[in-house]
């Protein structure tokens, strides 16, 4: 093992257990729990999105983790199975009776030409080697299938709010800083594509909303929903703290 390799391997090994800690609370703020709430919203628009490509065929969930997002994508589906690092999440998406298995989204462990669609939400973000991820989100695609991945976006009020706010806590003793995370702009984006494929549609989530919490003030929540609804498919869409591209391979 080369020093690349032990620094991957220790990579993948702090991931590992930063969800394998986050699973037992991952959950809390989700699924409906809180009542228009933040999560939900971007849930609601990441899977409106996935749903244009992915309607009545077969997906592959990258960092599938509890499998909330999975249980939602088999009601539009033809099949849906998920992949995630974490132990901890996987043994919740089990429970729920999806069909998941353990893997790194770099050596994803699935033949090639599988799927018809790849999606990946709030994961890539925490993958150091980006263009393997994306190189394998490709390779289980069949011929003209597309990859749904979402990015961190650093032109955004959330990359701002991250910059200058404190690290968000997934316990008592582990704040969000733990893992590695990355940011790369739409433009750094389709420089870091694999060869010959293209974008083919894009959505910016989480455009105006300053904070998370600002979802939950009455009023201000609303219309923060109602705008976040109507501008992420726009010329602002460019601007949300998560960019999401429609990423085919070649037919």
């Amino acid at each position: 093992m080369n020093e690349t390799d032990e620094t991957q391997g220790g990579h993948l090994d702090a991931t590992r257990r930063y969800y394998d800690e986050f699973a037992d609370r991952y959950d809390d703020a989700r699924g409906g729990r809180i009542p228009g709430g933040y999560h939900d919203l971007i849930d609601d628009l990441e899977l409106g999105f996935l749903e244009r490509y992915a309607a009545n065929k077969s997906v592959l969930e990258i960092g599938c983790g509890t499998g909330l997002l999975l249980t939602r994508v088999l009601r539009f589906a033809d099949s849906a199975q998920g992949v995630d690092l974490s132990p901890g999440m996987l043994e919740k998406a089990r429970a729920r009776g999806l069909s998941v298995v353990e893997g790194s989204a770099t050596a994803l462990p699935f033949d090639d030409a599988t799927f018809e669609v790849s999606c990946s939400f709030k994961v890539l973000a925490h993958v150091r080697e980006i263009r393997a991820a994306l190189s394998e989100m490709v390779r289980v695609l069949r011929p003209g299938g597309v990859a749904v991945a979402e990015f961190y976006n650093p032109w955004s009020l959330r990359a701002l709010a991250k910059r200058l706010g404190p690290a968000g806590a997934i316990s008592n003793r582990t704040n969000e800083d733990a893992v590695h995370t990355r940011f790369d702009s739409p433009r750094q984006v389709r420089a870091l594509l694999p060869p010959g494929t293209q974008i083919i549609g894009s959505r910016g989530v989480r455009i105006v909303t300053p904070a998370a919490r600002a979802l939950g003030l009455p009023l201000v929540g609303t219309l923060l929903s109602q705008a976040e609804r109507r501008l992420c498919d726009g010329p602002l869409g460019r601007f949300g703290g998560f960019w999401i591209a429609a990423i085919q391979k070649p037919g």
